[in-house]
């Protein structure tokens, strides 16, 4: 879910009107857009200061400026940078309201500057301010929608937001009403398509961007890798000159069991002083690198850790490397690594999270379990598979091994379409570990409630999914929360 974020970034941009202060996006700036996009960020500012003095009337460059200002605090996580940029705010919002309050770009404009900086609050833990954005912009958008309906940049970023309440868990329903917030998986995913069918005929400035989020909207929503990889391949988006678009296929291929051609895109990503710093792609390809066993993961893990100028990701990152040591035969450096994930870092975000909780228990993981894992990750289920069946589980001491072993042999023979072996080991795990902290319980009930679903058998997988919801684990709670909900949802209209 997390990573979903830098995908919203793609789709909070301007576009076309006309008023004597109007909202243009003329060749300068697109030109700039091109190069915010690409994390080019110097020139940008070359080309916004060429827009603000040759197109002295266009609004359009307080948009980007923001976008650029966001963009930029969002990947570098720098406290100073944030607290400084952020009184840029209200100048912009001042500004875009100065233009036609007649032109649908005018309630949208400004709705984006509410957006961009919700989600860069979030990275900063200033929850309170980032939902009142989110309500704020979201109003905004949904009133400018009554009043133009076939607006489609309005429509791009409304089918986000719809999908991404729709996986808003029953509970916690109760706070969007409060905040006058709707929405479905399937209503989200309607609006984006209908603006994806409109780019495919017009000249539309979002249409590499409304495919990414398409993309991202089935892989993480609608339980679609394949289609995603290929949605995804089909945008006009060059990991060899943008970072972002380096991000966007890696971390796709990864999630679609496609790590050789993650490391591939990775190797390939630009870098040099005309570029953002942008280390989570480092990052990446330590992790992709480890999921193939390759012994130079730990170089590119501990390259993250000097680099990174954030708090997000580090406590994994120590994590990573401690397995990389573990399955290289190294347990006893599995405890200094771990101890440094305990010391460095926050602890915000579900990968953090887990990676504390881990060592915290500071128990040493066993080394074919963990490699089957690992490999697993990577989509290497026949290596995996070979690894597992080399343990015997009746060795396994701890009950969170034991846990683990049944869960991930159901994960391998559920990537293999063994589905009903599958189930079994699943439920297995459910039975012996449904009131433990960990989540394997949880992700078993949400995989059975997948593997019913496609099989047509839809109040079975429904019962499953509510499973899930009713698991609480310590790691990955809300991730696998959010995905159940997003099954219950989809079943909702498959039964209408």
């Amino acid at each position: 879910m997390h990573r979903l974020v830098y995908i919203f970034f793609c789709c909070c941009l301007p576009g076309i009107a006309s008023a004597l202060k109007y909202y243009e996006y003329s060749p300068k700036a697109r030109e700039a857009y091109q190069l915010i996009f690409q994390l080019r960020f110097d020139e940008a500012r070359d080309a916004l200061f060429e827009l603000q003095h040759g197109e002295p009337e266009n609004l359009v460059v307080h948009s980007l400026g923001n976008y650029m200002d966001c963009l930029g605090i969002f990947i570098g996580e720098q406290t100073k940078t944030y607290e400084t940029l952020q009184q840029n705010k209200e100048i912009r919002l001042t500004a875009l309201r100065q233009g036609d309050p007649e032109s649908p770009f005018y309630l949208y404009a400004i709705a984006d500057i509410y957006l961009q900086w919700a989600i860069t609050r979030v990275k900063f833990e200033d929850y309170f301010q980032a939902v009142m954005e989110i309500k704020r912009g979201f109003n905004l958008l949904e009133r400018n929608d009554r009043k133009f309906p076939d607006f489609m940049p309005d429509k791009k970023n409304l089918g986000l937001l719809h999908a991404l309440v729709g996986t808003v868990p029953d509970q916690y329903r109760w706070g969007l009403k409060l905040l006058g917030m709707s929405g479905t998986i399937a209503q989200g995913r309607a609006e984006i398509e209908e603006v994806i069918d409109y780019a495919a005929h017009h000249d539309f400035v979002f249409k590499d961007e409304v495919q990414v989020m398409y993309a991202y909207l089935l892989l993480h929503l609608e339980n679609q890798g394949e289609n995603a990889w290929k949605i995804i391949q089909e945008a006009g988006i060059n990991p060899q000159s943008n970072p972002l678009a380096c991000f966007v296929m890696a971390n796709v291929a990864m999630q679609t069991g496609r790590n050789d051609q993650a490391i591939q895109i990775l190797e390939s990503k630009p870098n040099g002083p005309s570029f953002f710093p942008f280390p989570y792609l480092t990052f990446m390809e330590g992790v992709a690198r480890l999921n193939k066993l390759d012994t130079s993961a730990a170089t590119y893990l501990r390259r993250f850790l000097r680099e990174t100028t954030g708090q997000h990701y580090i406590k994994e990152a120590y994590q990573k490397l401690a397995w990389h040591y573990v399955v290289h035969g190294q347990p006893e450096e599995y405890v200094s690594q771990m101890n440094a994930c305990k010391q460095f870092g926050s602890d915000v975000i579900d990968e953090d999270k887990t990676a504390l909780h881990e060592a915290r228990l500071m128990i040493i993981p066993d080394r074919n379990l963990l490699t089957a894992r690992i490999l697993f990750d990577g989509g290497y289920f026949r290596r995996a598979e070979a690894t597992l069946l080399a343990s015997n589980p009746k060795n396994l001491e701890s009950k969170q091994h034991q846990l683990e072993f049944s869960y991930r042999l159901g994960r391998i023979h559920h990537a293999l379409g063994q589905h009903q072996d599958a189930i079994q080991s699943y439920q297995e795990t459910i039975k012996e570990g449904q009131y433990e902290s960990f989540y394997y319980a949880c992700n078993a009930a949400l995989m059975i409630g997948r593997i019913l679903e496609s099989q047509g058998h839809i109040e079975e997988a429904r019962q499953h999914y509510e499973l899930a919801l009713s698991i609480k684990p310590d790691e990955y709670r809300s991730s696998l929360h959010q995905k159940a909900k997003a099954g219950l949802n989809r079943l909702q209209v498959q039964s209408q």
